[in-house]
């Protein structure tokens, strides 16, 4: 007989950021296939849905009436950083474990959640340093109206200061509003070397369909000249941003590189989800995942990203980093690492005084 573990998922399918929510429960519901379909195993996964359709008001109740009412232990969960902090006190109250499988700004640690993506030294951090010195120390950072775009920025601001640039302004929208012809005018008169894209969802769609406009009629803004990078873009998106999307910029755990036709594309997103149920499965399977215990020093466990372990003072995973170029409507790695990143989601060990020392030359 094998035992039941019911797992919560708890993703928008419709609103500004469904088509990362959509992505995250497709790599979630994978890999509760392949642990159900594994006669090995001596578990199976039956998945208990909730939708908060986009409504951030939905996601504590939801997450309570997972937690409580389904009486799940475990629940993989939420993109954006406002609805992953909306349902950690439910996940607090009731001993729940919530698996995040979205990149996020850092500065947090909560023992009841499990962060599947990257953090900054996994993210931002690789990015600015991959891409001040190629393109300048000019930067407009632009970013959705809550704490991913707040934070996110704060951090790139303190990085393109550290390099010796500046930061010619920071605009926020908030999540859904399409917008951006203010903040597009702005960009084009201030002339920057880069722009960060901390927007989400529709917004960014919005966002880089009018910056390719922009770049059609001034050369300055072409994506080869003063590109745009992200830290959250991935391939669930490229068909929302069609041709807009062409030369600009993304760092990420994992890129599909496979030819065109080789299949579905694949996302970071998605590849971090599956890893939840498949580190959460082989948790449970070696006796350290009873009730809403969670025993991560169990590892490496074996996922999409490769064989992974976890920093077990803070809960985040150790992972590759990727930096890539949108080319012919798929991703190209233009840089990464050799190995697993460990997380330092405090940047307790940067440092300002050689983070760009290395890498560094003369740009304008």
């Amino acid at each position: 007989m094998r035992r039941r573990l019911r797992v919560g998922l708890l993703y928008s399918l419709s609103g500004t950021y469904a088509l990362l929510s959509q992505g995250c429960r497709a790599g979630a519901l994978a890999a509760i296939e392949a642990v159900n379909g594994d006669a090995s195993l001596p578990i199976e996964i039956e998945a208990v849905e909730r939708d908060p359709a986009g409504n951030i008001d939905r996601y504590a109740p939801l997450a309570e009436e997972l937690l409580r009412g389904e009486r799940v232990d475990h629940i993989v969960g939420c993109i954006t950083s406002w609805s992953r902090k909306e349902v950690i006190p439910a996940l607090e109250k009731t001993g729940g474990t919530l698996w995040y499988a979205a990149p996020y700004e850092g500065f947090e640690a909560n023992d009841h959640v499990v962060y599947m993506h990257a953090c900054p030294n996994q993210h931002i951090l690789p990015l600015m340093r991959y891409a001040i010195p190629r393109f300048g120390v000019r930067a407009f950072l632009v970013g959705s109206n809550y704490i991913w775009g707040w934070e996110t920025n704060r951090i790139a601001r303190d990085l393109v200061h550290d390099a010796g640039g500046s930061v010619l302004g920071e605009r926020h929208l908030a999540l859904g509003d399409e917008d951006v012809g203010r903040i597009v005018e702005e960009i084009r008169q201030t002339r920057p070397s880069f722009v960060l894209n901390n927007f989400v969802g529709a917004t960014s769609y919005a966002f880089l369909k009018a910056y390719a406009e922009l770049g059609e009629c001034d050369p300055w803004f072409a994506s080869a000249n003063c590109p745009v990078l992200s830290c959250n873009l991935t391939e669930a998106e490229l068909g929302a941003i069609g041709r807009a999307g062409e030369g600009h910029i993304a760092a990420g755990p994992f890129f599909d590189t496979r030819p065109t036709g080789a299949g579905a594309r694949r996302s970071s997103f998605m590849m971090a989800a599956e890893s939840a149920i498949r580190v959460l499965a082989q948790t449970v399977v070696q006796g350290g995942g009873a009730g809403g215990a969670l025993d991560l020093a169990r590892g490496p466990f074996d996922t999409p990203f490769g064989r992974i372990a976890f920093d077990l003072q803070t809960r985040h995973a150790h992972l590759p980093v990727h930096i890539a170029r949108i080319e012919d409507g798929r991703f190209t790695i233009v840089d990464g690492s050799c190995g697993l990143v460990a997380p330092d989601p405090y940047l307790s060990r940067y440092d300002p005084h050689t983070a760009f020392a290395r890498t560094l030359r003369v740009v304008s």
